[in-house]
């Protein structure tokens, strides 16, 4: 994928990820600056999510580890494992806020 279709994909991922967050019961504060997306929790935890646009790969920092993932067959999959960016990032959601969350279908 160019860098522009690159760009504009993770900005589509950013909006959906801000639009889940506040759509959710739980207490999800999510912050914008440029192409980083924090999302703070009522405890004062925070996920960090952000593009690396060299690599062209979506990167997740939370409580319990950092991530990177790379789009692989449609998908963005972790390049150490076979975690799927959404589901895993629903689960550090979940760590954090202390409630189940999911996104939806896109």
């Amino acid at each position: 994928m160019t860098e522009s279709e690159f760009l504009n994909l993770s900005d589509t991922i950013l909006d959906r990820i801000e639009a889940a967050c506040d759509d959710a019961t739980a207490d999800i504060d999510p912050q914008r600056q440029g192409n980083v997306l924090e999302l703070e929790f009522e405890d004062g935890s925070k996920i960090i999510v952000n593009r690396h646009v060299p690599n062209q790969e979506l990167w997740i920092a939370a409580k319990h580890g950092g991530f990177h993932y790379r789009m692989q067959n449609g998908q963005w999959r972790n390049t150490r494992d076979d975690g799927e960016f959404f589901a895993d990032l629903a689960a550090a959601i979940t760590l954090h806020g202390g409630e189940e969350f999911h996104f939806g279908e896109s």
